[in-house]
């Protein structure tokens, strides 16, 4: 305890650290108390949403707001759906290619392409949202009135949580679109956690014990998948510049055990309404496709998690051959002056990386798609289905992904004032260490 105190000490004792702090306090007290203010135009009382599949997924990820039909109600999200879609335009589009490698100029125009593209998403997402989502009873206005305005109230409030989102990343810690996600998350955390206690009721105390127990490993393993890494050994040849000689050391190329992080979980998830939908177009004529769609209307059924982690296995293999190059690697060691023991730079360099990535990435997608039927399994053992959400999934990945990397930023900060406050309470792995190369 005497070293928690001390680390909090010592970390607001920088005037910097402290500042930025705060002001990531700030932001995320704007968010949440936009999370709460409801459309202009709708009662309240009359909303009955309750968001199942991908829908449930995003009111996750916003903290309700999405079933509250809140200012917020699509948070974040379209912004998230243009990155992507420009993430892989970038490997598909030579044009796209040539402002990647463009540098600070070049990542300045794709930034400036994805928030356009943000607002065209937020804008069609934003019409869906308010034809299929908000009921008529619950509306105090005229539907086209309520529809027009709400459009626009929606595509500010992406907007303004994108800007949030740049705020914490340039004047607060950590990366602040994350950020904004893992709080959303965390918000409901305290109210899930309530709900399960009294479920258990006085008389099941000791499971609801036990189940906390069960969450604290569940979280430690979800920190053993972020973290894991595969280190290759790099030997850099000497250079002699000048009167200097310059390299001759060893350092190390870390490929993460899950380098696809939680967009696999993603990906398979928005699918898995395929199944239930076209077994409905032929339900009243066939038996079969009616036994389908039972079977995937739930997300605990063994038809369900086993389709479920089929796919975030292919969907890991496929997003970590789009993030990670081998080819690229080779080469960029190649014109540093670096190279793998026993293995010739060039060609022989890259299929090495790519095997050693293959072998990996199996154990690290298994890994990932039993994090992800974990809330199932959960779910199946009595817990209500809001704690058993945080038993794995997007959403533990997310807030362990999130808590890590700020630690780290915190720590570094603490470093450079030569605090050695979260240093002695435990070393975090992942952190910058001179003795590992950025992939």
């Amino acid at each position: 305890m005497n070293r928690l105190i001390t680390t909090f000490k010592n970390i607001f004792a920088i005037d910097e650290l402290r500042g930025r702090i705060l002001n990531t306090l700030l932001f995320i007290t704007a968010f949440r108390l936009g999370s709460a203010i409801v459309l202009p135009g709708v009662d309240p009382n009359k909303l009955n949403l309750n968001p199942q599949g991908l829908l449930g997924l995003l009111d996750t990820f916003l903290g309700g707001a999405f079933s509250k039909a809140s200012i917020f109600a699509l948070g974040i999200m379209p912004y998230i759906s243009a990155s992507i879609a420009i993430q892989l335009l970038t490997l598909a589009l030579p044009y796209f290619q040539k402002m990647q490698k463009e540098g600070e100029s070049g990542r300045k125009r794709l930034n400036q392409i994805t928030r356009v593209l943000t607002i065209g998403v937020t804008a069609v997402q934003a019409i869906t949202y308010v034809r299929t989502t908000i009921p008529q009873e619950a509306l105090l206005i005229d539907r086209g009135l309520f529809t027009i305005s709400s459009l626009f109230i929606l595509t500010a409030g992406t907007i303004f949580c994108m800007w949030l989102g740049e705020r914490i990343t340039d004047k607060g810690i950590g990366n602040g679109i994350s950020m904004i996600i893992m709080i959303g998350i965390v918000s409901r955390l305290p109210g899930a956690i309530y709900g399960e206690a009294l479920s258990r009721g006085t008389g099941g105390s000791l499971i609801f014990v036990l189940e906390l127990v069960g969450l604290f490993f569940v979280i430690m393993g979800a920190v053993v998948l972020t973290q894991a890494v595969r280190r290759i050994p790099i030997q850099y040849a000497k250079q002699v510049i000048g009167n200097k000689v310059v390299g001759g050391q060893r350092q190390y190329l870390p490929l993460k055990l899950n380098a696809a992080g939680v967009m696999p979980i993603i990906f398979a998830q928005a699918l898995m309404f395929i199944p239930t939908y076209v077994a409905g177009l032929f339900a009243e004529k066939s038996d079969f496709a009616a036994s389908v769609q039972n079977a995937f209307q739930s997300y605990t059924t063994w038809q369900y998690n086993l389709l479920f982690s089929l796919l975030i296995i292919i969907f890991t293999f496929f997003y970590t051959a789009i993030s990670v190059n081998p080819v690229q690697i080779a080469d960029d060691m190649k014109r540093s002056g670096g190279f793998i023991p026993g293995v010739k730079p060039g060609i022989q360099t890259s299929e090495y990386i790519g095997t050693v990535l293959d072998r990996i990435t199996l154990p690290g997608a298994a890994m990932l798609a039993i994090v992800a039927i974990l809330p199932a399994m959960a779910n199946l053992l009595g817990m209500t289905s809001g704690f058993a959400q945080f038993f794995g999934g997007t959403s533990l990945l997310i807030m362990v992904g999130v808590v890590l990397d700020t630690l780290q930023q915190v720590e570094s900060y603490l470093l450079m004032r030569r605090y050695e406050g979260l240093m002695k309470s435990g070393r975090v792995q992942g952190r910058a260490n001179s003795e590992t190369v950025a992939a």
